[in-house]
């Protein structure tokens, strides 16, 4: 009976526990790749997770804060070997002292004057000594001199901090003002500079491994078990093949080139069927498959006719044209496929076909007779009697169903007897064929024909290499041959969607 479509199997226990398996292990391959993208990303971006703000575009001055995300910069820095710079942190460090010093006794107190003097030798140092090449950040310098100049409207960065900071500018109602700007534009940017250390082999320190080795055990953990279901299921598998089915999996093992997890990741996604990738995956194969056809088609149609032209050219082709009678020697340990097939379809044709078609023969040879009855036996003159005609079509469809009568019987007297396994017809039907074959390679070579029926086999394939080659490209293109394989698809699915009576 049946199973109507709308009664499922029920899956097994086991199949709903491998299923749930499959689905955790891809969540985890999906939290890890979502990991691996944060870590290869840290650093490039890690002025963004350290002031959490997000420029959406560089070139004007716009900022979007993200105060809600947390800073994991002090956790994190850690595993990328980075340390906070000792100039930079330092010249952070001395501005925090000197709005300490300025809250409790002001601005131009001697304790602030002496603070906002070693600040402008600081900036002078931070300039000269440029602590941003180290990571990278000399562009940050650049901004930061920018800003000084175009804050005090000088051309110097040094002048400009000399100023901003002197005597003569800064007093207790300007301090408020000038405090927002350098702790705003100025520190920010000292603060992203940093110090990353090397390992032994003069790379950039980077522990981010500890985090991944236990992901990488977890997959390894996971590839055997899939391996050892499949050799349940498959016991004649070997296990290096069972192992080689999984080799999506080896971006989840390699400690490098680790963005390529998105392959394995996506896989697992679709084959625990948590993602659909169906539709995506078909309309990329048919633009893929169709460019490959075209390409393909044509690389095996020129070979075909290269090694045609090749052969037709090759002083040897007598030779080769002779060596086709060994196809149709007599062999004592079987059959010959062409004998055979010619003593079964010829049979066939005389016995079955040739009187299955005695109506268009009758009329054929009827109309012939006709013609040549009205051209050649009756004069003009007598055309014109009554009956004449009608004796004439008379005449010729008799003479026609006699004549193909006659020939019908002789194709199937033929036909019985050759339907007989006669094995002398046989050896003479071959040595016919091989004689053909040798008496036209045996022409060729004593006559001037070969050279000449060279060059025009050669001169014609060719013109056919060239035609067929022109015609593919221009009459056909894969847009096309997509269209026309989404009509054939859909074409094909409309009966399959009625319902069944």
């Amino acid at each position: 009976m049946v199973r109507p479509r709308w009664l499922g199997v029920k899956p097994s226990a086991s199949h709903r526990f491998w299923l749930g398996w499959d689905r955790v292990i891809a969540g985890i391959a999906a939290l890890n790749l979502a990991w691996v993208v944060f870590d290869v990303t840290y650093v490039p971006l890690r002025n963004f997770w350290l002031q959490r703000t997000l420029f959406p575009l560089p070139s004007i001055s716009l900022a979007v804060p993200l105060p809600w995300l947390p800073d994991i910069t002090p956790l994190y820095d850690p595993v990328k070997g980075i340390e906070p710079h000792r100039d930079t942190e330092a010249y952070v460090r001395h501005f925090q002292q000197l709005e300490t010093t300025a809250a409790s006794s002001g601005i131009n107190s001697p304790a602030a004057k002496q603070l906002r003097l070693e600040m402008v030798v600081r900036n002078s140092q931070l300039i000269d000594e440029n602590p941003f090449v180290s990571s990278d950040k000399t562009g940050t310098l650049e901004k930061l001199k920018s800003r000084l100049r175009a804050r005090a409207g000088m051309d110097s960065a040094k002048q400009s901090a000399a100023h901003l900071l002197g005597d003569s500018y800064l007093s207790d109602e300007r301090w408020p003002e000038e405090q927002r700007f350098w702790r705003k534009s100025i520190l920010p940017l000292a603060a992203t500079n940093y110090w990353r250390g090397t390992d032994e082999n003069g790379q950039p320190v980077d522990l981010s491994w500890r985090i991944d080795l236990p992901f990488q055990i977890l997959f390894v953990l996971d590839i055997m078990l899939r391996a050892i279901r499949l050799k349940q299921r498959y016991p004649g598998i070997a296990w290096r093949d069972a192992l080689l089915r999984r080799w999506i999996d080896v971006p989840l093992l390699i400690p490098f080139w680790r963005l390529l997890r998105v392959l394995p990741v996506t896989e697992r996604l679709s084959s625990a069927r948590m993602i659909q990738l169906e539709p995506l995956r078909a309309a990329v194969s048919r633009g893929v498959v169709a460019v490959l056809a075209l390409e393909l088609f044509e690389v095996i149609t020129l070979r075909i006719l290269d090694t045609a032209q090749d052969a037709v050219r090759s002083p040897h082709w007598p030779e080769k044209i002779r060596r086709l009678c060994s196809h149709q020697s007599i062999e004592s340990d079987g059959e010959q496929e062409l004998s055979e097939l010619l003593r079964l379809w010829l049979p066939l044709v005389l016995t079955q076909v040739g009187p299955g078609m005695r109506p268009q023969l009758v009329a054929l040879v009827s109309h012939a007779l006709r013609r040549n009855l009205e051209e050649t036996a009756v004069p003009a003159s007598l055309r014109s009697l009554p009956g004449i005609g009608k004796a004439e079509a008379e005449l010729s469809q008799q003479l026609s169903a006699g004549l193909v009568d006659s020939l019908l019987n002789l194709s199937r007297s033929a036909g019985d007897r050759l339907a007989q396994k006669d094995p002398m017809l046989v050896d003479l039907g071959v040595q016919t064929v091989d004689r053909f074959w040798e008496e036209l390679a045996r022409t060729l070579e004593q006559g001037p024909v070969l050279e000449r029926s060279q060059i025009l086999v050669s001169a014609f394939l060719e013109d056919l290499k060239r035609s067929s080659m022109n015609q593919l490209r221009l009459q056909r293109n894969v847009d096309e041959l997509i269209t026309e394989l989404d009509g054939l698809n859909f074409n094909s699915e409309e009966p399959q969607t009625r319902p069944r009576a």
